[in-house]
C-alpha cells in the first residue's frame, strides 16, 4: 500500500478510535473510596459519588473538597492512560515508528 493509502487508513481509523473514547470509563477514588470520580475518555467526569458518612458533620466541608478533587483527578488521570492505550492500540502498525512521536495523545 503506498504512503497514501495507508495515511487514509491511519486517519479513518484514528477518527474511529477517537469516537470510541466515550465507551472508555475509568474510577479514581479518595478517602479509602468514600469518595469515588467516575470519567470517561474523553476527560469528562460522569459521576461523582459520596459516602454518606462524609456529610452527617458540616465542619467536613473542606475534607469533601479535599477528597473530591483527589477522586475526580486519579479517575481523569486513568481514562487519560485507558484512551492513550486505546488509540495506540488501534493504530498499531499503521505509521512508521518515529522516535518522539506518541500517537495515543492524538484522541484526547
Amino acid at each position: 500500500m503506498g504512503m497514501m493509502g495507508k495515511m487514509k487508513e491511519f486517519q479513518a481509523r484514528m477518527k474511529e478510535a477517537q469516537d470510541s473514547l466515550d465507551q472508555i470509563v475509568a474510577t479514581g477514588e479518595a478517602g479509602g473510596g468514600m469518595v469515588r470520580a467516575t470519567a470517561n475518555g474523553r476527560n469528562q467526569v460522569l459521576k461523582i459519588e459520596v459516602d454518606d458518612s462524609l456529610l452527617t458533620d458540616p465542619d467536613d466541608r473542606q475534607m469533601v473538597t479535599d477528597l473530591t478533587v483527589a477522586a475526580v483527578n486519579a479517575a481523569l488521570r486513568a481514562a487519560a492512560e485507558q484512551a492513550a492505550a486505546h488509540i495506540k492500540s488501534q493504530t498499531a502498525g499503521l505509521m512508521p515508528n518515529i522516535p518522539g512521536m506518541d500517537l495515543g495523545s492524538f484522541g484526547l
